[in-house]
């Protein structure tokens, strides 16, 4: 196979809120730092011993717009993408590099409260806009 792969899949957590960058030709960048975890325990201490990666995370125009509405620090969230290296000069001159994940899916693992509480609002599913309130009620004992 003389073929390449630079795929990423990432589930963990966000550690900051989505920071937004805007551009003159309204393309626009949002980054956030993300959290993954592996746990295990100790052989020799017999301690669950828990180490924490981080990950910068850039989704660019549509997407980051969305991430920035929907997802805030703490928030568990699905990430796929592919790994790039940038490289700069700082203030003082001195060569560095960035190493983050390109987002080019995404999913949102944490349920709202918000969500939930709009949606209890709404009118209940059995009830029915169309059906005519004057006719009596036929079948009510069946089990659905």
């Amino acid at each position: 196979m003389s073929g390449t792969l630079n795929k990423v899949m990432l589930i963990g957590h966000l550690g900051d809120d989505v920071k937004m960058h805007y551009f003159d030709d309204k393309n626009c960048v949002g980054r956030f730092p993300l959290a993954t975890n592996e746990t295990y325990t100790s052989k020799q201490t017999n301690e669950r011993i828990t180490n924490t990666e981080w990950h910068n995370i850039v989704v660019r125009n549509k997407a980051a717009e969305i991430c920035e509405k929907y997802l805030s620090k703490g928030d568990k969230v699905y990430i796929e993408g592919r790994i790039k290296t940038r490289k700069w000069n700082d203030d003082k001159g001195i060569e560095r590099y960035s190493t983050e994940i390109q987002c080019t899916d995404f999913t949102f693992l944490s349920t709202k409260n918000d969500g939930q509480e709009h949606s209890s609002s709404q009118t209940p599913p059995t009830s029915n806009p169309n059906k005519n309130t004057a006719e009596p009620e036929q079948n009510d004992d069946l089990p659905f």
